[in-house]
This record gives C-alpha cells, sequence and structure tokens, in this order.
C-alpha cells in the first residue's frame, strides 16, 4: 500500500513536468512572435524600398518623357512656322526657336502622360508589348514621325483631303510598322482626337491659327499628326520601362 509521501511526491513530479512543458510552450511562442516581427519588419523595409525606387524610376521616365516632347515640339513646330502652316502674334516670334512658350510645355506634359500611359495599359490588359522592343526600332519610330510631320509642311496637293488621305495613310503605317497592338492603336486615337479637340478650342480663342483651315478651325490632316505624335512617344515610353524593368545579361 503506497505512503502518504510518495503519493505527494508523485504530485509533485507531475506539477513541475506541467510548469517545465508550459515554459517550453511559451518559449516557442514567444520565440515564434519574434521571428514574425522580424519577417514582418524585413517586408516591410523591402516594399518600402521597392515603392521608392518605383517611384523614382516613374519620375526618372516622366522627365525623360517630357524632354523629348519639348524637344519634337520646339523643331516641329519651328518647321510649321517656316512654311506658315501656322500663325502666331508678331511678338510670339521674338522668343526662343520662334516658338510660343506654352507649346513645349503643354507637349512635354503631353508626352510625358500619354508616354506612361502605354506600359499602363499594356500590364492592365495582360498585353506585354513584345514586338521590335529595342532602340533602334524606336529610333526608326522617331525619324519616321519627324518625316509625317515634315511631309505636312512641304508637300503640296491640289486640296487637302488629299494631303490628309496621304498623312493618315502614313500615320497608319507607322502604327503597323512599330506597334501593331490593340492599346497602342486606341490611345493613340485618343491622343488624336483630345489633342485636336484642345487645338480647336485654342484656334477659337485666338491663341493661333492655321492658313487654310478645313477642319473647324484646323487642318484636317492634324489628327493623322497626333495619332502617329501619340504612337511615337508610346514606343518610348514603353522602351524605357522596359529598360527599367528587365537586367541585361550575357548569353
Amino acid at each position: 500500500m503506497p505512503r502518504l509521501e510518495d503519493h505527494c511526491w508523485s504530485c509533485s513530479c507531475s506539477t513541475s513536468v506541467k510548469t517545465k512543458d508550459l515554459s517550453s510552450a511559451s518559449w516557442i511562442v514567444c520565440k515564434t512572435g519574434e521571428m514574425m516581427s522580424i519577417i514582418t519588419s524585413v517586408l516591410s523595409h523591402a516594399y518600402g524600398s521597392l515603392h521608392s525606387l518605383q517611384s523614382a524610376n516613374l519620375i526618372r521616365r516622366g522627365l525623360v518623357l517630357f524632354i523629348v516632347g519639348v524637344v519634337l515640339a520646339l523643331v516641329l513646330n519651328l518647321l510649321q512656322i517656316q512654311r506658315n502652316v501656322t500663325l502666331f502674334p508678331e511678338e510670339v516670334l521674338d522668343t526662343l526657336f520662334s516658338s510660343a512658350w506654352w507649346i513645349p510645355l503643354c507637349c512635354g506634359t503631353a508626352a510625358a502622360v500619354v508616354g506612361l500611359l502605354y506600359p499602363c495599359l499594356d500590364r492592365h490588359l495582360g498585353e506585354p508589348h513584345k514586338f521590335k522592343r529595342e532602340w533602334a526600332s524606336v529610333m526608326r519610330c522617331i525619324a519616321v514621325f519627324v518625316g509625317i510631320n515634315h511631309a505636312s509642311a512641304k508637300l503640296d496637293f491640289a486640296n487637302n483631303v488629299q494631303l490628309s488621305l496621304t498623312l493618315a495613310a502614313l500615320s497608319l503605317g507607322l502604327w503597323w510598322t512599330f506597334d501593331r497592338s490593340r492599346s497602342g492603336f486606341g490611345l493613340g486615337l485618343t491622343t488624336a482626337l483630345l489633342a485636336t479637340l484642345i487645338a480647336q478650342l485654342l484656334v477659337y480663342n485666338g491663341i493661333y491659327q492655321y492658313t487654310s483651315p478645313d477642319f473647324l478651325y484646323v487642318r484636317s490632316w492634324l489628327p493623322c499628326i497626333f495619332f502617329s505624335g501619340g504612337v511615337t512617344v508610346g514606343n518610348i515610353g514603353r522602351q524605357l520601362a522596359m529598360g527599367s524593368t528587365e537586367k541585361p545579361h550575357n548569353d
């Protein structure tokens, strides 16, 4: 028959075992909580760094696109003025590159917005654009766009309708040669419509004017220029986005 001392000793042993088990469980829970806190902190820091990197990259791409838009606006608008396609007040002709100061700013801002929208729209539609994705193709696209703008000022046709049809064919050819995406066509068409509407409002309010207007205060070929310009800037924006997300590797 067991003695009372043995019974008390067994109870104290079982109690100490339970206490040790609870201490071990508490230690495991504590360490698990510490590990989760460390992992959460690391992930938060990594996300913050990635977000900062993406924001800085977005600003750099926007700045490059803005500069491209400003340069193209200065050069191409100068060509239009020299050929008397667009007319400005006399005091404007004494400014830099014979261009109104607000034209480069507006074109630079529009180039930044359109160029950033193209890759965003590609990601939203789940259709990454891979057709002719190299800088040589982008430079050829810019050259063709400048050529289309040059043709609008240099070519002489019997009427504006023939010139407009020719430039429309060239603009569609530019899109087919360097883009061929639904998002590129849709965004280029939207850019052309909005830019033409803004130009009509500016001419209506006497900011500047076109010689021989035949389409609501402007020239009928103007949407073709804006369409090809949107496609060109979109290709630049896509290439900049691709260069920022892909790292070069050696084959």
